[in-house]
């Protein structure tokens, strides 16, 4: 962990922003959780718990410019609530997430599986792709044996 925090530190600086404490502790319990997707809520009470004198203006802000910078990713599951999580390393791309709307789980596809279809849109459109992002939403493995009904849960357009 410390290797990245201290990555992360050079990053800041590189935009001539500090790791200051309250920023650094923001960070860690985004490492520390790094499997999960938090809300800015779920960010801020755990950052509480390690720096009771944090606000959440403050964890707000951290967000904010971790994502500005790029080290960070908003992701938007269509539920009203911004999450968060690292972006990784080196990626070319964002991975790609399976959303069950049953129990909320978020389970990730971390191979790009949109390759060649940007390939081509770059090709018959004349458009240089920068990014994207493809989000599943359906019924989990777990939910589905357990029997979710799936029409119950969506209505009727589901056959």
């Amino acid at each position: 962990m410390e290797k990245r925090v201290n990555q992360i530190k050079q990053q800041l600086s590189a935009h001539n922003y500090k790791l200051t404490p309250q920023r650094e502790a923001t960070v860690r319990v985004l490492l520390e959780n790094e499997e999960e997707h938090l809300s800015a809520e779920d960010v801020y009470l755990l950052v509480k718990e390690k720096a009771p004198e944090i606000g959440l203006a403050t964890v707000y802000r951290t967000l904010e410019l971790l994502s500005d910078l790029q080290i960070i990713h908003k992701l938007n599951f269509g539920d009203g609530v911004t999450r968060y999580e690292f972006r990784a390393e080196g990626a070319e791309h964002h991975h790609h997430h399976l959303i069950c709307m049953n129990c909320g789980t978020v389970d990730e596809i971390m191979e790009d599986l949109l390759g060649p279809i940007e390939e081509r849109v770059e090709k018959e459109y004349d458009f240089q792709i920068i990014d994207h992002r493809l989000t599943f939403h359906g019924i989990c493995h777990r939910c589905k044996s357990q029997g979710v009904d799936v029409k119950k849960l969506v209505g009727s357009k589901v056959t």
